[in-house]
């Protein structure tokens, strides 16, 4: 059955459930209320200094392209780059010498898709919008998440190059699991873009934790962990180590702190905090926000030096180095 199809039954039952009053007083709840300004718009935005990623995000925006085309075409860039040993094909593998990919899309009516934990196909992105675009479903996991990308056509790649291979022998010399801040042994490309019309889309996309447990999955596909877009106020997404993101669902907390007034900054930083506040003793693992609000302003905040985030708009390209709650 076609999500939308699905989704209209679904919502016809239950607008006769549910009784006007209920949805009034939720309406009001949602009411957003976002500084008036002339919007910053096309805008493409991404974690870390990915820019052929933002490059590519911004020609699509230029051509008229959507916002969800462009954050799906930009972050593809990434799982494509052999160099790159943190997202999509080369990623670096598991203890076990496997790599699964993780991903997430969301686009502006709020629909999303994610695949968890997938093997052997090179562009989990693209699997995860068929997710969003061809399934009833939010997320498929694993085997049926790959069983479903060879029903859409997609081939089976041999994802390990012998770069990682070798890597990841040499890891199991001393099998130390031990992520180390800033090096990209862990790191994810999380990108927002706004299009000319005004619409907000994001995607997440990232081979998860190099040499992790079978299995594991991090922030990256959990919409609203990873990345949450609500087009009425903005989008944030996350980076860094996973578990600390999920246990404070980072991304939809920025977004609602938009909703509430805070500018994309603030709520960055207001982000990071509630995770300090969760781990006061223990502050030895990176995590990094981003976010953009409705009118094109953007924010990022981070716990240690070191993280960048990259934006492309009619200014320029620029790879920004992010505000920290640690100095040194």
């Amino acid at each position: 059955m076609k999500r939308r199809k699905f989704i209209r039954n679904s919502s016809t039952i239950a607008a006769g459930i549910i009784s006007a009053p209920i949805l009034a007083s939720c309406k009001e709840e949602t009411a957003v209320n976002l500084p008036s300004k002339v919007p910053t718009v096309p805008i493409a935005i991404c974690t870390w200094d990915f820019g052929n990623a933002t490059a590519k995000a911004w020609e699509v925006l230029q051509e008229g392209g959507s916002s969800l085309d462009a954050v799906h075409q930009g972050v593809m860039v990434e799982e494509n780059d052999l160099n790159n040993n943190t997202v999509g094909n080369g990623g670096r593998p598991d203890r076990d010498g496997r790599v699964t990919l993780d991903a997430c899309i969301m686009d502006k009516d709020g629909n999303c898709g994610a695949v968890l934990a997938m093997q052997n196909i090179a562009n989990p992105i693209s699997v995860a919008r068929k997710v969003m675009e061809e399934t009833p479903h939010v997320m498929l996991a694993g085997k049926g998440a790959e069983q479903f990308a060879y029903e859409q056509g997609f081939e089976k790649t041999n994802l390990l190059t012998e770069k990682a291979k070798q890597d990841w022998l040499e890891w199991k010399k001393t099998s130390e699991y031990k992520p180390i801040i800033n090096i990209e042994n862990h790191d994810t490309i999380g990108m927002l873009a706004i299009d000319a019309k005004g619409d907000i889309a994001g995607a997440c996309t990232t081979s998860g934790m190099a040499y992790k447990m079978a299995g594991r999955v991090g922030d990256s596909p959990i919409i609203g962990a990873g990345l949450f877009i609500d087009n009425e106020v903005g989008g944030a997404t996350a980076t860094g180590v996973g578990e600390e993101v999920v246990r404070t669902v980072g991304s939809f907390l920025i977004v609602e702190l938009m909703r509430q007034g805070k500018t994309p900054q603030e709520a960055c930083e207001e982000g990071v905090k509630r995770i300090i506040a969760k781990n006061k003793d223990k502050q030895d693992f990176q995590i990094g926000f981003i976010a953009i609000n409705k009118q094109g302003e953007t924010g990022a905040y981070c716990i240690h030096p070191g993280f960048t985030y990259r934006t492309y708009t009619k200014d320029g390209h620029v790879n920004n180095p992010s505000q920290s709650y640690l100095n040194g």
